[in-house]
């Protein structure tokens, strides 16, 4: 029986760079997984008490437009949005490019074979943004979300940090073992809160 989470995310977070390219790899190698990815913006999470909301003034914050762009390939090109997915994670933490410079931002568009005038045209519109605040405000309402990457499922829902990351080519197994470790955790175990290790492995 199919699988139904959700995960939070934000381009700037490598955490959730290492979390996404778990669950991909899992999905592409078969895993029965229905998964939403759920933007959510660090941006506004972080705003200073009497400061202009990101919402207000998205221009102040520098990993706003990538997240809607994320969330107009997710919901009109949904086939084409794993690969952007990854790409734009890549974007920031590999190739160490700024997720608010819009020439890169259109350039990685194009590259997928995606409509980058009218895609950007609606982040222009103010269309975009409300969809990210729609998903980022309501997932606080029903989840008391605070930040990324969270899995959801059900009612429940974990911040949870992946030390390794799954990059293309990577064996699934390991990836599908990881995800459903966390699931499992998450919906069979609520007397878990948290657990830190005091350490980083080398």
């Amino acid at each position: 029986m199919a699988v139904d989470f959700a995960l939070t995310w934000d381009y700037r977070c490598p955490f959730a760079r290492n979390a996404t390219e778990h669950i991909l790899t899992g999905v592409d190698a078969g895993a029965d997984w229905r998964v939403k990815f759920v933007p959510f913006s660090l941006g506004q999470v972080h705003v200073e008490e009497g400061a202009p909301s990101v919402w207000d003034k998205p221009e102040q914050d520098t990993g706003i437009v990538a997240l809607q762009v994320g969330v107009i390939v997710r919901d009109e090109h949904p086939d084409a949005f794993p690969s952007f997915h990854r790409a734009m994670f890549a974007l920031r933490h590999d190739r160490a490019r700024k997720l608010h410079d819009r020439n890169e931002i259109y350039r990685l568009i194009t590259e997928h074979d995606l409509p980058a005038d009218d895609i950007l045209a609606r982040v222009d519109s103010g269309e975009a943004l409300q969809r990210v605040r729609d998903e980022h405000e309501s997932y606080i309402d029903s989840h008391s979300v605070w930040g990324v990457p969270t899995f959801i499922a059900g009612d429940r829902a974990a911040f949870v940090r992946l030390m390794n990351r799954a990059e293309p080519g990577s064996d699934p197994t390991e990836s599908i073992r990881t995800v459903e470790k966390i699931i499992e955790m998450l919906t069979e175990w609520p007397d878990l809160n948290e657990f830190k290790h005091t350490t980083i492995p080398n």
